[in-house]
């Protein structure tokens, strides 16, 4: 093991057992023998990472990809069935609220038992015991039953003992989640504290920006591998970017299931909440966002290119048309809009069916947007107008705030 890290993951995969029908008791067992079915599901299929000493990492991922069965087993509370392991120093952790405490035990005997577990002596807890009650504000309740404590009472207690049993490695999962505003800080600011002084740190969250907070790194794990790593803003946004993308996709899947696409008032590439009015001489058949590559997109970065696709067809001959496009921000403000006639001057004579291929470039800043297209006559007669055709987000590295980006030149002597 090399001496600079605290662990050492090593294409570790970890499998268990699924039983479609399991027997709940020896009876059933032997009778119904066939219900005994199982199947094996790898929820780890190889992964490997290393934590610095006095490092801080971050496990994201949706849930069942696999994070928390890592943390458990650096904790050694499951052990993996391939790989290896390799860890360095006295570990703590947080992995289930009040894990170990005995209900009917005071909180002052739970820590006891707990920091025990930890691996502390009597003595060194007896050092230790006023500073774990001092952090966790419990000293009127601290001789009660833990029973009797409600949950962000079980989490002081749990996080108090768990960061003052001088701790190599410390790993936490989702425990930050509970408790009121200024005791989360009070547990950041001890965090960072602790990990100044050289301890290392792996946080399974879905709380994105406290690891941002606290972390140098994120793994992304998706379907037992890692995914992608790095600095967890980076991470973070190809992350959301990629959750984004399912879920509209999803949406969208949803949505043709219950409305077929040849509903009489909305098509099926509409959003449910759109609007549609219009003489219908001219009716858009299909409308998509894609990127520069032709793929259907929902997400895009600021900056990047959109192309807007829209497809018609005419019930008359003879006819031209105005093809615009708008961009609504989700909170109702106009971002932007414009047609062909103001781009070229002219309206297009329209064929029986036909296609218009729109390109600009994003400049807008992050938040979720809404879509509107129109075509109208040279006269202004609205043929199809469709408000809220569809959505999608933009995503950014950058922090500018506003609606969109301007290109800004910065000069100083």
């Amino acid at each position: 093991m090399n001496r600079e890290n605290a662990i050492e993951v090593r294409n570790v995969r970890k499998k268990f057992k699924i039983f479609y029908d399991k027997g709940n008791d020896l009876k059933d067992r032997i009778l119904f023998r066939n219900r005994n079915h199982y199947e094996d599901r790898w929820v780890l299929r190889g992964i490997s990472f290393d934590v610095r000493k006095g490092e801080a990492i971050g496990l994201i991922g949706h849930n069942g990809c696999g994070k928390s069965t890592t943390l458990k087993l650096l904790t050694k509370i499951l052990y993996p069935d391939e790989g290896t392991i390799e860890m360095a120093g006295r570990v703590s952790s947080l992995i289930e609220l009040g894990a170990g405490f005995h209900p009917d035990m005071t909180g002052r005997e739970n820590i006891y038992i707990n920091a025990s577990i930890f691996g502390l002596t009597k003595k060194e807890i007896d050092r230790r015991l006023q500073e774990i009650i001092d952090f966790s504000e419990l000293e009127e309740f601290i001789d009660n039953p833990v029973r009797t404590y409600s949950s962000g009472m079980y989490m002081r207690l749990a996080f108090s003992v768990a960061i003052n049993v001088d701790a190599n490695i410390l790993l936490i999962d989702e425990i930050l989640a509970v408790g009121d505003a200024n005791f989360q800080k009070k547990c950041f600011d001890k965090l960072r504290e602790i990990k100044s002084h050289g301890t290392t740190i792996v946080i399974v969250s879905h709380a994105l920006d406290q690891i941002e907070q606290i972390c140098e790194t994120s793994y992304w794990i998706e379907d037992g591998l890692i995914k992608d790593s790095g600095t967890p803003k980076l991470v973070h946004d190809h992350y959301l970017k990629s959750m984004e993308q399912k879920r509209t996709e999803q949406l969208e899947k949803q949505h043709h299931q219950e409305k077929p696409p040849d509903a009489e008032h909305l098509p099926g590439f509409c959003e449910k909440t759109a609007i549609r009015m219009g003489t219908g001489a001219v009716r858009f058949t299909d409308v998509k966002l894609l990127n520069l590559a032709n793929q259907k997109q929902y997400i895009f970065d600021s900056e990047e290119k959109i192309k807007i696709i829209l497809e018609y067809q005419t019930s008359e001959s003879g006819l031209s048309g105005n093809f615009g496009y708008g961009i609504f921000r989700e909170d109702g403000l106009h971002c932007y809009g414009t047609n062909l006639l103001i781009e070229t001057g002219a309206c297009l004579p329209l064929e029986k069916t036909g296609t218009i291929e729109i390109i600009f470039q994003n400049s807008l800043l992050p938040a979720k947007y809404f879509l509107d297209v129109a075509v109208h006559s040279n006269d202004g007669i609205i043929f199809d107008d469709i408000r809220q055709v569809l959505s999608f987000a933009v995503s950014s590295e950058k922090r500018d705030i506003g609606v969109c980006r301007l290109k800004s030149d910065f000069q100083w002597r």
